[in-house]
């Protein structure tokens, strides 16, 4: 967490999808990392219009985009969907708010940069307006990849996961809520029941077979990443629980690997909590994960049939680390270096 310099005196900050459940996590984030904020505006629907947030011991009125670009914000979080950051956060920008972005609606735009702090945080220049977060699965497991990708460079990787309702939003957990109570939900998020079942699928099919959702995983990583040439396929699963998402990964490298410097090296690594003595049965679960900000790693062997390949196991609340969390980080970033 960064320490802001006293001579920080004054910053307005908009959350824009502030009564979303990645809104709140923003608003509670802003807090408990301190972050140096003088004046807060929530930002939401025409439905929200009249209501009020708290935010420190104040009590703030919701406001349109409209009205909120009209306050002036230095920054401006947004999590309120792709088409409202396709259609805002450029007339936020133009105005000189700098905008951190966590739908999918700037992500793969070449000029826009995708960022995770502790992998290229370095790329954003001070003439960025708009910064894409990426996607909770990507970040999560590139957070856990990136110290074993700079050492032994990844050549392959095939990932699976389990991901909590809470990505798909507050219908989803009602959702959720409603079946285990053995109630029919009103307005059910998922064409199928979640409770007691899997979903294979998260975001729409495209026409090669994969979902919206593994293809951000694909591109997302080789953006990132600076490299074209690594080969990603995903699998994308939703599953009933809330605490986070979790993620089965298989890594192949390009050179020989060290069990033992694959541990040391993640044990090292910021952001990342270990957690692998499967002989006491210590692997990391989404309880684990739920409420905090570590990409937990655990279940990490040898791969049977590759002796340059492993599989491991990585876990992360897709709220906070997944979303607010990297936001804020970003915007930790953007101050440190007075670009707001």
């Amino acid at each position: 967490m960064i320490s802001f310099a006293k001579n920080i005196l004054y910053m307005k900050v908009a959350v824009v999808g502030a009564t979303g459940l990645v809104g709140s996590r923003m608003i509670d984030l802003l807090a408990e990392r301190s972050f140096p904020v003088t004046s807060f505006i929530p930002v939401a629907s025409p439905g929200s219009i009249g209501k009020s947030i708290s935010f420190q011991g104040q009590s703030y009125p919701i406001v349109t985009p409209e009205y909120a670009v009209s306050m002036k914000p230095d920054l401006a979080l947004f999590s309120a969907g792709g088409e409202v950051s396709l259609k805002w956060a450029p007339i936020f920008a133009n105005e000189g708010i700098r905008v951190i972005d966590n739908s999918s609606a700037w992500r793969m735009d070449p000029s826009i940069k995708l960022v995770i702090p502790e992998i290229n945080a370095h790329v954003i220049g001070s003439d960025d307006y708009i910064i894409a977060n990426p996607n909770c699965s990507t970040i999560q497991m590139l957070v856990a990849l990136h110290p074993l990708h700079q050492r032994y460079q990844v050549k392959q990787l095939i990932v699976s996961t389990y991901q909590s309702v809470t990505g798909t939003g507050v219908a989803a957990v009602r959702q959720l809520m409603s079946e285990r109570k053995g109630e029919v939900p009103e307005q059910p998020a998922y064409p199928y029941p979640i409770d007691m079942n899997i979903i294979p699928q998260i975001d729409v099919f495209t026409e090669n077979g994969y979902t919206k959702e593994e293809m951000k995983m694909v591109n997302e990583t080789k953006k990132i990443w600076q490299q074209s040439d690594i080969m990603v396929t995903a699998t994308t699963v939703r599953i009933p629980v809330m605490g986070g998402h979790s993620e089965s990964l298989y890594v192949a490298f390009h050179e020989e690997i060290d069990i033992q410097e694959v541990r040391d090296l993640l044990q090292q690594s910021p952001g990342i909590r270990l957690k692998d003595q499967p002989e006491s049965l210590q692997y990391p679960m989404p309880i684990d994960a739920e409420g905090n900000d570590w990409v937990w790693v655990g279940r990490i062997r040898k791969d049977l049939n590759n002796t340059r390949a492993l599989n491991m196991w990585v876990v992360s609340d897709n709220l906070r680390k997944g979303a607010a969390t990297n936001a804020v980080q970003i915007a930790e970033y953007l101050v440190k270096q007075q670009f707001i």
